[in-house]
């Protein structure tokens, strides 16, 4: 079985001024950081609680076939769900420019595909990161709690003259003197007040250390992304060159020089033997006929116009009806998107179909095209029930689809196991 995905390039990453990133330590943000930490003592305990079930009962029921299994693959997406949580709370706090976590998919079919998308999951650093904030942020808001109490503890203290009957009061504890309660009602207040801005000054801090180099990691995704794109960029007009220097030289060339020989004869048989000097040509006129068709077809290959003309959906229903196997076209949009889109989308239905012809032995073949404004993408499916086995070869027809889709930064999966079907499935980003 074959299967080959290429890296989306989806990654939109805001620049945040740098006063956005040294700004944790402002007044504004610390009450902010004191009331998240409030709030991460009571959601970090719940979260904590949970996941130390589920990874006690999981271990534990590993014993009974599947169940621990089971309970252990459902703590690491709740690890992941909290993750995405916490780093969304980071970016709303304190504004780092944090691309939102996404789930990591292997490219690899099947079991083996979901196996390895567990160990990705697994293995994923930023998760790991966020979920260590969690728990720093859990126990920073325990201590922050208490320390409000004290603040709240010392403001009571101090007043205590005003409404104590006795002489003698305790202050954590400690006897002290009713005339001196104002004193140390205060300095209790003012020690802890100072220490709450100090944990949420602290939580800033292992935030931008623990949190933030996500940011940085999906900076760097990007750039090789970037990268990539431009490379298959390259491959795929190194691809296409060599498709049209092929198509010239084994179709059309020879078949204009086959023209210019049949012409030649007939200009040496015109006074001798007329019949045949018109045999032949016919004969070159016919190859002409022949030849411009080639032409045509190859610089359909080049540029579709109808494409531009009318749509993907008019440029599909086209190559549909020239195709040697009945073609089964569903095509849902909206309206026009992104013409870079489209056309990449259209010549890798394309080359799929003439693949097909060429080589599956199929008797049908369906394409599926849709529409997804919400995520910004346009996919395609194109499945034959042919014999499959189809594989990527450097500078064949699959190798200009999946380089062609790179260059947009969209992914392109083939999937032909021996004896069929085979389906391609291409994303490409779009705009409408």
């Amino acid at each position: 079985m074959t299967s080959t995905a290429l890296p989306a390039s989806g990654i939109t990453v805001a620049d945040p001024p740098p006063a956005a990133i040294r700004s944790t330590s402002t007044p504004l943000r610390l009450l902010a950081a004191v009331g998240h930490l409030a709030f991460m003592s009571l959601w970090g305990a719940a979260v904590l609680t949970v996941a130390g079930l589920l990874l006690g009962f999981g271990v534990a029921g590993l014993v009974f076939a599947g169940v621990g299994v089971i309970l252990l693959l459902i703590l690491l997406y709740v690890l992941y769900g909290v993750a995405f949580l916490e780093t969304a709370r980071v970016e709303g706090l304190y504004g780092f420019g944090l691309p939102m976590l996404r789930p990591r998919r292997s490219p690899k079919p099947g079991f083996v595909g979901f196996l390895h998308t567990l160990w990705l999951q697994l293995s994923d650093g930023g998760m790991w990161r966020a979920i260590a904030q969690v728990i720093i942020a859990t126990v920073l808001g325990w201590i922050a709690v208490a320390l409000v109490m004290a603040v709240v503890f010392g403001v009571v203290t101090a007043f205590a003259p005003l409404y104590a009957s006795d002489d003698l009061m305790r202050m954590i504890g400690i006897p002290i003197d009713l005339g001196w309660a104002p004193l140390a009602g205060s300095a209790m207040a003012l020690l802890a007040l100072a220490a709450v801005v100090g944990v949420a000054a602290l939580h800033g801090v292992l935030a931008r250390v623990l949190v933030a180099p996500i940011r940085e990691a999906q900076l760097a995704a990007r750039a090789r992304d970037a990268a990539s794109q431009r490379q298959g960029a390259i491959r795929a007009s190194e691809v296409e060159r060599t498709r049209i220097e092929r198509d010239l030289h084994d179709g059309v060339q020879p078949r204009l020089v086959s023209v210019g020989m049949t012409l030649g004869l007939a200009q040496q048989k015109i006074d001798t033997d007329p019949e045949k000097a018109k045999e032949l040509v016919a004969e070159a006129h016919t190859s002409t006929k022949a030849a411009i068709t080639e032409l045509r077809q190859l610089a359909r290959g080049i540029h579709a116009s109808v494409l531009d003309d009318r749509g993907l959906d008019a440029a599909l229903s086209a190559v549909a009806s020239r195709s040697h196997i009945p073609v089964l076209l569903d095509v849902r949009m909206t309206g026009r998107v992104d013409r870079d889109a489209e056309a990449a989308l259209y010549f890798a239905i394309a080359e799929s179909l003439t693949n097909a012809a060429k080589h599956s032995r199929a008797a049908a073949v369906r394409v599926t095209v849709r529409e997804r404004p919400e995520a910004g993408i346009l996919w395609a499916r194109v499945e034959d029930d042919g014999l499959g086995g189809a594989r990527v070869v450097p500078g064949g027809g699959l190798d200009g689809i999946q380089n062609r889709i790179l260059a947009l930064g969209g992914t392109a999966r083939l999937d032909s196991p021996a004896g069929g079907p085979t389906s391609l499935e291409v994303t490409v980003p779009c705009a409408s």
